[in-house]
């Protein structure tokens, strides 16, 4: 497994990622998706109903959201360290449909005044994350976010990808890596790994999670 140098200063984020955005049409992004149904899969397994508070961290330029709403979700939230990635986002499915906010959940302003939420999506930003303090604020934000019987789906570079992602390096996980930070307070439902084929026609290998929150009397 693979972690960063950080004594390294680190780049300006909301810049690196705005100017991402910015400079390159969804569809050519390395993370760009034309298959969701990994995570779909996922999702119907939660059994969520359509009124669920779903929020997608990192929404950037996913079309996940778009199939959420065409599948009749109907209380979306979408974040992102990026206003041009969310307005853009605004503009292909209507403000009427999503909520955004723009927050680093390194440094959490927003998100964690948010109401509990049903499920909490994260594909490819937790990795992104590769100093302790950085990754240990992420999973106190994860717990305290996400209702009792509440739903986590995470989908990260395994240990077996690349160690860098849009110039940037990544701490690759695995299913104990990731049960071992929620296994206080979730209990993993299901995982697999996954290839995801890039448009550029590279490989990623991906660990797929879904964690569902214990209820009170099961921590006992």
């Amino acid at each position: 497994m693979s972690t960063s140098n950080n004594s390294e200063p680190k780049k300006n984020l909301k810049e690196h990622w705005n100017k991402v955005y910015t400079n390159n049409p969804k569809e050519k992004l390395g993370w760009f998706e034309t298959d969701l149904s990994p995570i779909l899969n996922l999702i119907n397994q939660t059994k969520v109903t359509n009124e669920a508070r779903i929020i997608n961290i990192g929404a950037g330029s996913t079309t996940l959201i778009d199939e959420l709403i065409n599948l009749n979700y109907s209380n979306l939230i979408a974040t992102d360290i990026s206003e041009i990635a969310l307005k853009d986002l605004v503009l292909r499915v209507g403000k009427e449909n999503i909520n955004t906010i723009v927050d680093d959940l390194t440094k959490p302003q927003l998100l964690k005044h948010i109401e509990p939420v049903d499920l909490w999506i994260d594909r490819a930003v937790l990795h992104f994350f590769t100093n302790p303090k950085e990754q240990k604020n992420y999973f106190e934000l994860l717990s305290n976010t996400v209702k009792l019987n509440g739903y986590v789906i995470l989908a990260q570079f395994n240990t077996n990808s690349a160690k860098f992602c849009s110039g940037l390096p990544v701490f690759q996980y695995n299913k104990e890596l990731l049960e071992k930070q929620l296994e206080s307070s979730f209990t993993l439902i299901d995982f697999f790994n996954y290839t995801y084929t890039m448009p550029s026609g590279d490989k990623r290998e991906y660990i797929y999670t879904l964690f569902k929150k214990k209820i009170k009397w099961e921590n006992v």
